[in-house]
């Protein structure tokens, strides 16, 4: 496909402080990598009248299924080895970008990341990326969310709540969907919820109305360097939040916690502990507010929200979430029992502590995301004994911290798959755990998993038909990229496996409801 005759006048770049959507239209425009980001940039942008020039340094050949989600649209491709990115830059009224292409990571391609530092460097044509380029044309409401961990299922859970009011509700960002295209459908009277990432964060010249962290360990040090610029990126969402915008901020953070500082929105801290003042917590088994008062204005609201046995997800840690999910509530004005209808109805997230069935007394969860060693601690903790782990994958830089310890303490055994497996399962070892053995492939590892599992419940004292079954648990503390294409490859990996046992003949019934989550002591 190619895109349609243009001027070869100088091109006048685009002025980003009187941005439209109308001014696109006639002008040319390079969108840089076709992963989703780059995708819906690439169609919404030509949709919108401009000449766009994809860039992608992968060929063609591997490119088949971006291509056909072009839908047709003149786009000239610029793929492969062969395209030049300084061409591809010069002459160009505007530059969008994927949230992984970046001058400023060392994991961006060496030539682009050259060409896009000389294109910047000389300052005439602006360079933006998809999130910013939608918070700065979106007339809704935002809420932005983001984390090490758990900003996924917080997201899900904010929207969820916020649908249980009158506003109209969208969902995206790097949850998977980018929200660009959507634009154009959006008015004043919309809520939106925008998870970020690392990578989307550091490309921001707007804040959303409202910023909700879950917490800030480590993660990513491959890109950013050091755990202090990891943290500075992860804080810049605090920095930006409007004075008439809203601060929801982990006060069982130690790093998050102290973020109020240089904000200019409202604070509302959250917690599972008794609230302090303004904010949400937990007392005697409820979620409980403590005059927490609408942004828009509106009557403060103090007492119980929902019961802790209410919460229809697995672990301690989804108690955090769910007062998140309250805090942020409470702030855009949703009813208390609205809110507590909207978390009673939740039913988890794909790839996330995702219950995908059981199998003769085997519960197999799918926690594909968990690619932090916080992540995974949580998620042993949110399953009672036996568990099985199946871990490993690329590496990602991080200290594994008390990973170790918490899988000697909480597993029976490891089964390990990828490039982190060996030092994985030595580092179990070494910890206490007596049980690992290394997998293949995924199939494998499920195979493996499965009869440790079943093993372990044999060994119970109550193994009857009545006992809690045993867990096998896909919870990686690695990245996936070694073998697969994304985490979420890995997980319908991990499902097929598990669905390819059930289909051997095995006695097999849907999952039931996950377990609860429950107080501290039970983790």
């Amino acid at each position: 496909m190619s895109a349609p005759e243009r001027s070869t006048a100088q091109v006048e770049p685009v002025d980003l402080d009187r941005l439209t959507l109308d001014s696109f239209e006639g002008r040319p425009v390079a969108v840089l990598g076709l992963a989703r980001s780059g995708i819906a940039l690439a169609r919404f942008l030509a949709d919108r009248g401009a000449w766009v020039t994809a860039y992608d340094a992968r060929p063609a050949a591997d490119l088949t299924d971006a291509i056909a989600q072009l839908g047709g649209r003149s786009i000239e491709l610029q793929l492969g080895p062969e395209a030049d990115p300084v061409e591809v830059l010069r002459d160009q009224a505007l530059v969008a970008t994927s949230p992984s292409v970046s001058s400023r990571f060392p994991t961006t391609e060496p030539r682009l990341r050259s060409a896009l530092g000389a294109l910047e460097a000389e300052g005439r044509v602006p360079v933006i990326s998809e999130v910013d380029l939608f918070l700065r044309l979106c007339p809704a409401r935002t809420v932005g969310v983001t984390g090490t961990k758990g900003k996924t299922t917080t997201s899900s859970l904010i929207a969820a709540v916020l649908e249980r009011g009158r506003a109209p509700v969208l969902l995206g960002g790097n949850i998977g969907t980018p929200l660009v295209e959507r634009l154009p459908e959006l008015t004043p009277q919309h809520l939106v919820v925008v998870e970020l990432s690392e990578l989307q964060l550091p490309t921001l010249s707007r804040g959303t109305d409202i910023a909700v962290y879950t917490h800030v360990t480590a993660d990513h040090l491959d890109r950013h360097g050091d755990l202090d610029a990891y943290r500075t990126v992860k804080r810049l969402l605090a920095r930006l939040v409007p004075t008439a915008g809203g601060l929801v901020l982990n006060d069982e953070d130690p790093v998050s916690q102290a973020w109020d500082q240089g904000s200019a929105g409202r604070v509302v801290r959250y917690g599972r502990t008794a609230p302090t003042a303004g904010g949400v917590g937990v007392e005697h088994g409820w979620i409980v507010a403590d005059g927490v008062a609408p942004l828009g204005g509106g009557s403060r609201m103090a007492g119980r929200v929902l019961p802790l046995d209410a919460i229809p997800l697995p672990g301690w840690h989804s108690v955090s979430n769910v007062a998140a999910a309250v805090a942020t509530g409470l702030l855009c004005g949703i009813d208390p029992i609205a809110i507590r209808e909207g978390v009673e109805a939740f039913r988890g997230v794909e790839h996330r502590l995702e219950t995908v069935l059981e199998l003769d007394g085997v519960r197999f969860i799918n926690d594909s995301q968990g690619t932090q060693p916080d992540a995974v601690i949580a998620a042993l903790r949110a399953f009672p004994a036996p568990t099985v782990l199946i871990c490993g994958g690329r590496a990602k830089g991080v200290d594994l911290g008390d990973l170790p310890a918490v899988v000697a303490e909480r597993a029976v055994a490891a089964v390990l798959i990828g490039e982190s497996g060996p030092d994985l399962g030595a580092a179990f070892r070494a910890a206490g755990l007596t049980v690992t053995e290394r997998a293949g492939d995924m199939t494998d590892a499920v195979a493996r998993a499965t009869r440790l599992a079943r093993a372990a419940r044999e060994e119970r004292p109550d193994r009857g038909s009545d006992a809690p079954p045993a867990t096998v648990l896909l919870s990686p503390a690695a990245a996936s990229f070694d073998m697969f294409r994304d985490y979420e490859a890995r997980g319908r990996a991990f499902k097929d496996a598990v669905r390819q046992l059930a289909g051997q003949g095995v006695l097999a019934r849907a999952a039931g409801d996950a377990p609860r989550s429950s107080e501290p002591g039970d983790a």
